[in-house]
């Protein structure tokens, strides 16, 4: 029996990961875990806390702009050091990079070096 308006209007949806709430249907850990691999990249603490923040943020806003994404993780991270110490956890790029393993297509703009990207 359903428990929550979630389940009655979503009989058939799948079960979401209790730390990644807002992650796309179609994304889980080991998603993220393969594309970091493919691109060189361990996955530690910090880069599930960019991922679940990316997440939160296109949940919000479905179509954010690069700037506002840009803005948005410099102003999470600015206790660690902003989009520099981004850049050093996620060298593709916080925006680009950070995106793909969220499951996230990216926003336009967001392969420009100046927006976060430096493929």
């Amino acid at each position: 029996m359903a428990e929550t308006m979630r389940d009655i209007l979503n009989p058939n949806a799948r079960e979401t990961d209790p730390n990644f709430p807002n992650a796309p249907a179609d994304w889980n850990r080991a998603n993220a875990e393969s594309v970091a691999g493919a691109e060189g990249l361990n996955l530690g603490d910090d880069h599930w806390v960019v991922i679940g923040a990316l997440q939160r943020l296109f949940a919000d806003d479905a179509a954010p702009s690069a700037r506002q994404v840009h803005d948005a993780l410099e102003e999470r991270f600015h206790d660690r050091g902003g989009l520099k110490y981004l850049f050093g956890i996620l060298p593709g790029g916080p925006i680009a990079q950070g995106c793909r393993l969220a499951g996230l297509d990216a926003p336009a703009g967001a392969t420009d070096s100046s927006f976060g990207s430096v493929q």
